[in-house]
């Protein structure tokens, strides 16, 4: 059973610099853009979009389904971009072993 007492230990010691890791990754972010740069998307490491930013040049009311479909590219690339961000960092204190529901 002792065995069994430091296995436990084991895990919340990982738990608690999981939750400790995923606070840190909250104030982390990456940044993508699509259309050149016309449009650029900031993510976090709780894949939450923190910022968009939207050239002049690029916003013609004539052609509003360019810019959603430039809008849309840069935020999926962002949360994208955001899950690997998350992934790797926990992958470097996991050891590369998944723990279900901290991802």
């Amino acid at each position: 059973m002792k065995g069994m007492g430091n296995m436990m230990k084991q895990a919340q010691k990982l738990q608690s610099k999981m939750m400790k890791l995923q606070e840190e990754l909250a104030d982390k972010t990456v940044e993508t853009s699509a259309g050149g740069g016309m449009v650029r998307v900031v993510a976090n490491g709780r894949q939450q979009v923190v910022s968009i930013a939207i050239d002049k040049e690029v916003v013609d009311p004539e052609d509003v389904e360019m810019l959603q479909d430039l809008v849309l590219a840069a935020v999926n690339d962002a949360l994208a971009k955001a899950q690997e961000m998350v992934a790797a960092e926990m992958g470097k204190l996991t050891g590369g072993f998944t723990v279900p529901g901290m991802m």
